[in-house]
C-alpha cells in the first residue's frame, strides 16, 4: 500500500505580502520523485485560485499577468516587532479550511512543509499545531530556504526532520523511499493543484556573483544549469494549461548562449503564448540586443532589472553586480526589442546598512530618467551573508523575525525617511506613461 504523504505550503504571517507567481516549487519538486511512489494530497494556503477562495473572498483579482493580492487577517503583531508602526496580517486561506481538510484527508503517513523567508516561520508553526492536533503520528519534515539558513531555529519548531541544503538522502530515508531520487529528473507536482493558471520554471540553480547581501551562495554553492530539465518543465506547465510562467532563477541569463539562448529559440518555436515574467532579479550586464530580441518574441513580458545602486563605489564594495551603463543599454536594448516600458521595473535596495554610500534618491532618478518603473526593494538582514552580520549591532539577527524586510528599514532609517522614499517611487511610477493593453 502506498503510503501517504501530506504536502503543506503554509501561510504567510508579516506586514506585506503579494502574490508576484509566488508558488512553492522546492516543495513541488520534491513532490515531483514521489509522483509515483505515493498518495501526494496537497494544502497550498496561498493558491489563490483554490475554490474556497474564489467562493469566500470574490473582490480579490488577478492582474492580466497573473498577479494579485492575498486574502489577509489582522493578527497581533508578535513581541520582537511591536514597536513597528504597521499592521501585521495573516496571508493565505482561513484556518479552519485546513483544518477541516487534514479532518477528511487523515491519516497521514508523513507530512512535508517548507517555506521560504526566515520571517515567515510563524505560519509554518501554525500548520505545524493544526497538523498535530489532527494527525499527531504523522512524521512531519520541514525544509526549505528557512530550514537552510537557520536550522537550529527550525528544530525548534518541533518538526521530526529538518532539511538543511540540497541533500535530499535524508529525507528519503526518513520517507523510507529509498530510491526516490531515481529517475533524477522528474517533473515539479504541478497536477495537484485542482485549478493552476500560474507556474515556475528553472533553468539554472545558484549564481556566479557573490553579492554581500544576498543569500543565495548559502542556499546553492555553485551555478549549474539543466536546458532539458527546463523546457521539459515548461511543457509540463503549457499541457496543464497554465497562462503565466515566472522564472526563479538567481541569474537566468548568465552563460545564454548555452542555456537561456537555446531555450528561447525552442519556445518561440513552441507557439504556446503563454507569458513569461521574471520575479527574480535580472542581471541588466547580460541583456544584449539578440538576448533582448529573444525574449520578446519568446513571451516575455515583464522584466524586473537588478540595480540597487548608481554609485560605483557602493556597487563595487557589494559584488560589483551591475553598473549605471549596463542597466541604460540593457533598457535601450528592451526597448528597441518591443518591451512595454511600463513592464520594465529596476530593484532599489531600501534600508541597506550602508544606504549613505547607497545614495537611494539618486539611484532613484537615474532609473526614472531611462523611462522605466522603480521599486524599493525592502533590506532583510540575512545571517551568514556579510551585511546581514553587519546588523547585529542593531537587531538580534538569531531571532529570524528581525529578518523582516519591512522592519529593517525603518529601524535602520526611521519612518519618515522609509515614507518619504517610497512617495517618490510612487510619484516617479505615476509620471511615466501607463503600460499598454
Amino acid at each position: 500500500m502506498r503510503p501517504k504523504i501530506l504536502l503543506v505550503n503554509p501561510p504567510i504571517h508579516d506586514f506585506t505580502a503579494y502574490d508576484y507567481w509566488l508558488k512553492p516549487y522546492g516543495l513541488l519538486r520534491v513532490a515531483g520523485h514521489l509522483r509515483q511512489r505515493a498518495d501526494l494530497p496537497l494544502f497550498d494556503y496561498l493558491d489563490r485560485l483554490h475554490p474556497a477562495m474564489t467562493a469566500d473572498s470574490p473582490s480579490l483579482r488577478t492582474d492580466r499577468w497573473g498577479r494579485g493580492a492575498f486574502r489577509a487577517e489582522e493578527l497581533p503583531i508578535p513581541t520582537p516587532l511591536d514597536n513597528i508602526p504597521r499592521i501585521y496580517r495573516r496571508f493565505g486561506l482561513p484556518r479552519p479550511l485546513f483544518r477541516e481538510f487534514l479532518r477528511r484527508r487523515a491519516p497521514f503517513d508523513a507530512v512535508l512543509i517548507q517555506t521560504v523567508m526566515t520571517y515567515w516561520y510563524p505560519g509554518v508553526r501554525e500548520a505545524l499545531a493544526d497538523i498535530r492536533a489532527v494527525a499527531p503520528h504523522a512524521r512531519i519534515a520541514l525544509g526549505g530556504v528557512y530550514a537552510t539558513l537557520c536550522p537550529e531555529h527550525a528544530r525548534s519548531l518541533g518538526a521530526d526532520l529538518i532539511v538543511a541544503g540540497l541533500d535530499l538522502h535524508p529525507l528519503w530515508d526518513f520517507l523510507e523511499i529509498p530510491d526516490a531520487a531515481s529517475p533524477p529528473d522528474q517533473l515539479p507536482f504541478w497536477d495537484g493543484y485542482p485549478q493552476l493558471e500560474t507556474g515556475v520554471v528553472k533553468l539554472t540553480e545558484g549564481c556566479p556573483f557573490r553579492c554581500t547581501y544576498c543569500s543565495v551562495p548559502q542556499v546553492y554553492p555553485r551555478f549549474s544549469g539543466d536546458l532539458e530539465r527546463g523546457l521539459a518543465e515548461y511543457d509540463h506547465l503549457c499541457r496543464l494549461g497554465v497562462r503565466h510562467i515566472a522564472f526563479y532563477d538567481d541569474a537566468l541569463l548568465f552563460r545564454a548562449e548555452q542555456l537561456f539562448l537555446p531555450f528561447l529559440e525552442a519556445v518561440t518555436e513552441r507557439q504556446t503564448g503563454v507569458f513569461l515574467h521574471t520575479p527574480n532579479a535580472l542581471n541588466a550586464r547580460f541583456i544584449s540586443p539578440e538576448v533582448a530580441r529573444q525574449m520578446v518574441r519568446a513571451g516575455f513580458r515583464t522584466f524586473y532589472l537588478g540595480f540597487e545602486s548608481r554609485v560605483d563605489r557602493w556597487q563595487k564594495q557589494t559584488g560589483g553586480k551591475v553598473y549605471p551603463a549596463e542597466l541604460e543599454n540593457a533598457v535601450r536594448h528592451l526597448l528597441d526589442a518591443g518591451a512595454d516600458p511600463g513592464e520594465i521595473t529596476a530593484y532599489l535596495l531600501l534600508g541597506h546598512p550602508h544606504a549613505a554610500a547607497q545614495d537611494v534618491e539618486t539611484s532613484m532618478h537615474f532609473a526614472h530618467s531611462l523611462g522605466i518603473r522603480v521599486m524599493l526593494s525592502e533590506f532583510s538582514p540575512i545571517p551568514g551573508t556579510p551585511d546581514g552580520e553587519s546588523c547585529r549591532q542593531w537587531i538580534d539577527l538569531d531571532e529570524p523575525l528581525w529578518h523582516n524586510k519591512t522592519a529593517f528599514p525603518l529601524i535602520f532609517l526611521g519612518a519618515e525617511k522609509v515614507k518619504r522614499l517610497k512617495d517618490l517611487g510612487l510619484q516617479l511610477n505615476r509620471s511615466l506613461p501607463k503600460p499598454s493593453v
